[in-house]
């Protein structure tokens, strides 16, 4: 199929760590799109724990074998972003009415900025609405146990990443 039919959607985070919530939305995603670009911010108003690169291989491997899914870095504006890689959509994930007005902002500006890419909202798995990167740095920061909660690599980053 060429890139011109696919269905392409870019799934932009810091994914400071990424959890079984956003593997989710990921899982969610490809019964809609061809193809989902897993980006990994480089950029951010927030204050990454783990460095660009380590994020980025922790993704990788968290998302290894799993058919129609890309992972790559971005360090532009999404909306050009998601052009330049041919997305017909900007996935975001909504856990809470709370996510809304940010997400809606967000998405309008993008529309603003490039009208063919549409932005799409979906929701993780209903086990995970309440769990967010920072929830997860939070507990294992503190001993918790997050196992059912962030893939294997991210649990062992986060662990290594505190010196526990």
């Amino acid at each position: 199929m060429s890139d011109k039919l696919k269905k392409i959607a870019v799934y932009p985070g810091t994914f400071d760590p990424i959890t079984n919530g956003h593997i989710s939305l990921i899982d969610r995603a490809l019964h809609i799109f061809d193809e989902v670009i897993v980006s990994v911010a480089r950029a951010s108003t927030k204050s990454p724990l783990l460095t660009c690169e380590e994020r980025l291989a922790i993704v990788q491997e968290s998302l290894e074998g799993k058919e129609g899914v890309r992972v790559e870095i971005f360090d532009s504006l999404l909306a050009e972003y998601a052009s330049n890689v041919g997305a017909t959509a900007i996935l975001r994930g909504l856990r809470a009415v709370s996510d809304f007005e940010f997400e809606f902002q967000m998405a309008l500006m993008n529309r603003r900025l490039q009208k063919e890419v549409e932005t799409v909202f979906l929701m993780p798995a209903l086990s995970y609405v309440y769990l967010s990167s920072t929830i997860v740095k939070e507990v294992v920061r503190n001993g918790g146990d997050v196992t059912n909660l962030i893939p294997e690599p991210a649990r062992l980053a986060l662990i290594k990443k505190f010196g526990l």
